[in-house]
């Protein structure tokens, strides 16, 4: 019986995703005692430890960049689904949702993931090493998704207030799926390589030498696997919100941090496979990452909320606060100055780490 006990606990990561969605189940649309929430709360977080065991199988199957791809866009559109789910629900704060979301999420990746990886990276192998080209291309691309669909809408004209007109709001939908697409047409196909994790010599690693890698059987039940788990996590996250919107409330802090704290809960699977990743030193699989997720929740948040605009009720605020735009610039042209060489020291990493702490400052006393 002992043995049995033993052999299942080495499997946890099987079951927690199904004990998660089977919880959803249960919970979704209830308001949830203390003791439903602690529990949910329990479970939530074994989710994201079971999502990161699922992402690392796939990705040790399918290689970088594609494993890397899988995660962040598998996340973001758990993340479309609940930003839309929420804006449904109706409410005066649901105009800025998905413009909060969003810019949570560039932050977080931009400089929490980024600053992290670089720093461990970094202190562990004394300098991080990574590919300019491919994590420049997507730096580029995550600047010009943010401007188009989060500062512009500050400045137009056409609409009073902080939003796109119809037309505009089309233009920006169109735009940011064009260039995710193009963007993942380069980073999988026509220059792969340029998004391969490097040796600190320069030489590509396009192999995973730790182990064999698992069957396709094994990776197929991973990723469905993964994705019940990413259900799980969002899911309970929005289960959750609510107790957590009741406590920033009486903590007397702004609605916004709600956000940040339900941007920071999706994101962590992602956070916690992308320090494993710079922890081997393959810092260019923690860039893959966190830029990759920055542009898909860009790239696939705007076009969604586009599309649901036409039949939800309200305004769809887009356009960032003067305090967030300046944020917003500074983490730019730091990305780009700890780009540009291909290295980076702790210093990089740290600097990252304080805009991120700047920006959660901001959020809880603006």
């Amino acid at each position: 019986m002992i043995t049995r006990l033993r052999a299942l606990a080495t499997q946890w990561y099987v079951f927690v995703p199904v004990v998660a969605v089977v919880l959803l189940g249960f919970t979704w649309g209830r308001d949830l005692p203390g003791a439903v929430v602690a529990i949910a709360s329990v479970v939530l977080a074994a989710s994201v430890l079971a999502a990161v065991h699922h992402a690392e199988v796939v990705a040790h199957r399918v290689g970088e960049p594609f494993g890397s791809l899988v995660l962040a866009v598998a996340v973001t559109i758990i993340e479309v689904a609940l930003i839309v789910t929420l804006m449904a629900d109706g409410g005066d704060k649901s105009a800025t949702l998905a413009r909060d979301t969003v810019f949570a999420a560039v932050m977080i990746t931009c400089n929490g993931i980024v600053g992290i990886s670089l720093l461990s990276a970094a202190l562990r192998h004394r300098v991080a090493v990574f590919q300019s080209e491919g994590t420049g291309g997507a730096l580029a691309t995550v600047a010009t998704l943010a401007t188009l669909c989060l500062v512009l809408p500050t400045f137009t004209t056409s609409k009073l207030g902080p939003e796109f007109s119809t037309s505009q709001l089309i233009f920006a939908a169109v735009a940011a799926v064009v260039l995710y697409g193009l963007f993942v047409a380069t980073q999988t196909v026509r220059h792969r390589d340029y998004f391969l994790p490097i040796t600190k010599h320069g030489e590509v690693i396009d192999a995973d030498d730790h182990a064999d890698a698992p069957t396709t059987r094994t990776a197929l039940i991973s990723l469905g696997l993964l994705g019940l788990a990413l259900v799980g996590v969002v899911g309970l996250a929005k289960g959750v919100s609510k107790t957590i919107e009741h406590g920033v409330e009486a903590a007397g802090m702004p609605h916004a941090v709600v956000g940040v704290i339900i941007a920071l809960l999706v994101l962590l699977p992602e956070t916690i496979a992308a320090l494993r990743a710079a922890r081997r030193d393959r810092v260019q699989t923690s860039l893959n990452l966190a830029l990759g997720s920055a542009m898909a929740s860009i790239g696939l948040t705007v076009p969604a909320v586009a599309i649901a605009s036409f039949w939800l009720s309200g305004p769809l605020v887009l356009g960032l606060g003067a305090t967030h735009m300046v944020l917003l610039a500074l983490t730019l042209i730091v990305s780009t100055l700890t780009v540009v060489p291909g290295r980076a020291t702790p210093l990089q990493g740290g600097v990252h780490l304080v805009i991120l702490a700047a920006y959660v400052e901001l959020a809880v006393t603006p």
